[in-house]
C-alpha cells in the first residue's frame, strides 16, 4: 500500500511541470485589440463606450467557447488618453450578473475606482469620470467584483489602457500601434471540450494555473514584424501564474517601462519576471527574416515543492516574432527615457509613517477581508514606508490601487532593474520582505475606501484584501456606504 501510495505521487511530481516549449506551431497570428472609438463632448472631455457582454469565441476549429468580453465576444478594446484629458466612460454591463470595471494602476477619486464598491449591476449603467494626472504609461482594465473576479476576468473581462504625454509622443520608441508597438496581453487557459475549465490543480495553493497560454485571446500566435526596433507592452492578465519572460534564443532586450511608466533609462536584460497583475514594456532589436520566441521560463523563488506545484517549474513557448526580409530602420532606444513629472517617486526620508502588512492566504494581518471595515487610515499630501512581509507557505504579491509607489528593498538588498520604476504591483516571494515608499497624493474621501490586495486573484476573492481611505489632516475615516445585497 505505501509503496503504491510512493509510486503514485512519485508519477505526480514527475508529471507536475508543464512544458509547450517546442510544441506550439504559431499558426495563428496575433489579434491585435483595436484601439475604442471615443468622442469629446463639448467641454472638452473624452468620452469611451464599454459594454460588458456574454458571447462565445471559438479558439480553435469548431469549438466555440462561452465567454465574456467588453464591446465584443472576449476581452475588450484598448482605451487610450493623454495626461492632462478629462476622461469619462460610460460602462453598461448587459450580463446577467452584476461586476465592476476597475482601472488597474489609475491614479483618479475612489468614487471612480471600480473596486468591489463600484458594482455595475445587471442592464445597469456606471459613468466614472476623472482628469488624466499621470505619466505615460502602460495600464489596465479589468472586473473587481468581491469573491468573484477570479472568474470574471477568466471569462475574458480585461483590456488594456494606455497612456500618453508630451515626453512619450518626442521620445524615439515605437510608438505606432499594432505596427512596432505591440500589446502582449498573457493569459493562461485549460479546454474541457469546447468550454474553459478554472479548476484548480492538484496541490497548487496559487490558484488556477492553466495547461498553455494565449496572448490577446489568440492560442499559439505569431506576430510579423516590419520594423527593426518592435515595441512589446507585456501583460501578464492571468490570475496566478507568474511569468519570466525571455526568448528563446537567450537575446537582450530593453526594459524601458514598468507598471507606472517609462524608466529613466533603459535598462538592458535578458529576463523580466511579471507576477499577476504587472506590466513591462520592452524593446526587442530583431533582424531581417530571423524568428525568435517570446518564452516563459521556470522562476527562481521558493522552495522546490512550491516551485512544481504552483506553476514555478513550468515553461511556454508563448508568441513568435516573424521579422520580415526587409525592416523598416528604427532608431536606437533613447539614453534617456522619463524626465520631469516621470521621473517622480516617493523618498522614503519624507515618511511620515510606517506600517506592517503581513500577508497569508487567509487575509492580510490577521483579518480577511470586510467590506464594512476601513482598515488604514492616510493623510492626502503624506508619504509612507509600507513593509509587506510573507511568511507563509506560497507566494503572493501586493498591489495598492490609486498610487504608484517605490520599491525600497527586497530582503534588504536593492530592487533589481525591473523593480526601481513606478510600481503598483510587485511580488512578495514566500518568505520575503519587500518595503515600498507611497505618496498619497489625494484626492480624499473619508467615505470611499480604495483596495489593496494579492493579485492572485483566487487570494484576493478569499480574503486577502484590505481597504483604506484617504483624509485630510485631522479628519476621520467615515463610514463605508452601504452594499445591500453585495
Amino acid at each position: 500500500m505505501a509503496a503504491g501510495i510512493g509510486g503514485s505521487f512519485a508519477w505526480y511530481w514527475t508529471s507536475a511541470d508543464l512544458s509547450t516549449v517546442g510544441k506550439v506551431r504559431f499558426g495563428n497570428e496575433l489579434a491585435v485589440p483595436p484601439l475604442a472609438p471615443s468622442t469629446v463632448d463639448k467641454d472638452g472631455t473624452r468620452v469611451f463606450d464599454l459594454r460588458m457582454q456574454a458571447g462565445s469565441t471559438e479558439f480553435r476549429d469548431g469549438a466555440a467557447t462561452p465567454t465574456w468580453g467588453f464591446n465584443g465576444d472576449h476581452l475588450g478594446p484598448t482605451l487610450r488618453a493623454k495626461r492632462g484629458e478629462r476622461v469619462k466612460v460610460r460602462a453598461r454591463n448587459t450580463l446577467d450578473e452584476a461586476s465592476s470595471v476597475h482601472w488597474h494602476g489609475m491614479h483618479l477619486p475612489a468614487r471612480m475606482d471600480g473596486g468591489p464598491h463600484q458594482m455595475v449591476g445587471a442592464g445597469s449603467t456606471w459613468t466614472p469620470h476623472w482628469k488624466v494626472d499621470q505619466p505615460a504609461s502602460t495600464l489596465w482594465y479589468h472586473p473587481h467584483p468581491h469573491g468573484a473576479t477570479e472568474k470574471h476576468v477568466q471569462r475574458g473581462l480585461a483590456g488594456m489602457f494606455l497612456l500618453d504625454d508630451e515626453n512619450s509622443g518626442r521620445l524615439a520608441l515605437p510608438k505606432t500601434y499594432g505596427v512596432d508597438d505591440l500589446p502582449v496581453m498573457v493569459q493562461d487557459v485549460t479546454f474541457d471540450g469546447a468550454k474553459f475549465d478554472h479548476g484548480h490543480r492538484f496541490l497548487a495553493n496559487t490558484g488556477f494555473l492553466g495547461e498553455r497560454t494565449m496572448v490577446n485571446g489568440t492560442l499559439d500566435p505569431y506576430a510579423e514584424v516590419g520594423d527593426e526596433r518592435v515595441r512589446l507592452r507585456l501583460l501578464n492578465a492571468s490570475t496566478a501564474r507568474i511569468y519570466t519572460f525571455g526568448f528563446d534564443d537567450d537575446r537582450a532586450f530593453d526594459l524601458v517601462g514598468t507598471d507606472g511608466g517609462l524608466l529613466a533609462a533603459p535598462a538592458s536584460m535578458n529576463r523580466v519576471q511579471l507576477s499577476p497583475g504587472e506590466r513591462a514594456e520592452v524593446v526587442v532589436t530583431m533582424r531581417p527574416g530571423e524568428r525568435t520566441v517570446l518564452r516563459s521560463y521556470p522562476w527562481r523563488d521558493g522552495n522546490g515543492w512550491e516551485r512544481r506545484f504552483n506553476g514555478g517549474d513550468d515553461s511556454f513557448d508563448v508568441l513568435q516574432l516573424r521579422a520580415a526580409e526587409r525592416l523598416r530602420p528604427s532608431p536606437e532606444v533613447p539614453g534617456r527615457l522619463a524626465t520631469g513629472r516621470g521621473l517622480e517617486l516617493p523618498d522614503a526620508d519624507d515618511a511620515v509613517r510606517s506600517r506592517h502588512f503581513e500577508l497569508r492566504k487567509s487575509g492580510i494581518n490577521g483579518q480577511p477581508m470586510a467590506m464594512d471595515r476601513i482598515d488604514e487610515t492616510v493623510t492626502r499630501g503624506t508619504t509612507e514606508v509600507w513593509t509587506l512581509r510573507n511568511g507563509g507557505d506560497m507566494t503572493h504579491n501586493f498591489h495598492v490601487h490609486d498610487v504608484q509607489f517605490r520599491v525600497l528593498d527586497v530582503n534588504g538588498k536593492r530592487p533589481e532593474p525591473a523593480l526601481r520604476g513606478r510600481k503598483d504591483t510587485v511580488a512578495v516571494p514566500m518568505g520575503a520582505t519587500v518595503r515600498i515608499a507611497l505618496r498619497f497624493d489625494g484626492p480624499s474621501d473619508p467615505d470611499v475606501p480604495y483596495m489593496y490586495h494579492c493579485h492572485l486573484l483566487s487570494h484576493e476573492d478569499d480574503g486577502m484584501m484590505g481597504q483604506f481611505v484617504v483624509v485630510e489632516k485631522g479628519q476621520r475615516a467615515g463610514e463605508v456606504p452601504d452594499h445591500s445585497g453585495h
